[in-house]
């Protein structure tokens, strides 16, 4: 009982706070005023031929947004992984190699690192990179070392019974980590890595600074053709967290489906 009961929980969280979300902004938009400050809300309404153009130019940044950020998870995840597995190694000089990386790529603040990359590289090597290119590297590497730890928490958490029983079975070292271990490993630390792509998600609009067109960029924008910041970024705020609470749901959804509860340690 207790279970079923726990499995039907995201199925009504995320469409109710969906609607109080849709709530409290229909609630602004229906004061028209509040504090003193008159709300323009036209300006962003599907049925005013100037709002349908404000609202496309909005929510393209959608697109920007999910192709970079999954694209960065994706890259994330396979250097991560690398590094995890570096991080377990017996031989030393490896196992420093995945802690140098980790601890150098985790004190960067992923804003500095895109200014570094886009403005400081070019000087250096005399590579300019797109904005693009820039932002998915600087995100996907800033990640993989969070991610890295994800998966290194992961392997050290199944015993090694695990790998003996494997072997003792005739499996290869390579077969038993693909076939017994990882799949294992996916399935602890899926909660972890679907709170990462979130944290990508809301960290891909730092790469706004250097002009990629993404809902941040595109908000900034518009804001300095509409002047009217707080409607623009009220809707900037809404967009987002339909974004995460979707992502959210989904990755729930993945865990449901899984079983992330019971990995088979013993």
């Amino acid at each position: 009982m207790t279970q079923k009961r726990a499995s039907a929980r995201p199925g009504w969280q995320v469409p109710g706070l969906l609607a109080l979300a849709l709530v409290l902004l229909a609630g602004c938009a229906g004061s028209g005023q509040g504090g003193g400050y008159t709300f323009v809300w036209y300006i962003l309404s599907p049925w005013d031929v100037r709002g349908q153009e404000n609202l496309r130019f909005l929510l393209w940044g959608f697109w920007a947004t999910i192709s970079i950020s999954t694209l960065a998870m994706v890259i994330s995840l396979t250097i991560g992984l690398v590094v995890a597995l570096m991080s377990i190694s017996r031989r030393r000089s490896v196992f420093f190699l995945s802690r140098i990386y980790v601890e150098f790529f985790r004190s960067i603040p992923l804003l500095v690192m895109i200014l570094w990359v886009y403005y400081g590289l070019p000087i250096l090597t005399g590579v300019q990179l797109s904005v693009f290119v820039t932002g998915l590297v600087c995100l996907a590497i800033s990640d993989s070392a969070f991610t890295s730890e994800i998966f290194r928490a992961g392997l050290q958490s199944i015993k090694k019974g695990q790998g003996e029983a494997a072997r003792s079975l005739g499996l290869s070292p390579l077969q038993t980590m693909c076939l017994v271990i990882l799949p294992q490993v996916v399935r602890a630390v899926l909660p972890a890595l679907g709170n990462q792509y979130v944290y990508i998600l809301k960290m891909s609009s730092l790469v706004s600074v250097i002009g990629f067109q993404e809902l941040t960029r595109r908000a900034n924008e518009l804001t300095l053709t509409e002047f009217r910041p707080l409607e623009i970024y009220s809707f900037l705020v809404l967009e987002y967290l339909l974004l995460i609470l979707l992502v959210s749901w989904g990755v729930r959804t993945m865990e449901r489906r899984m079983g992330t509860g019971t990995h088979g340690r013993d």
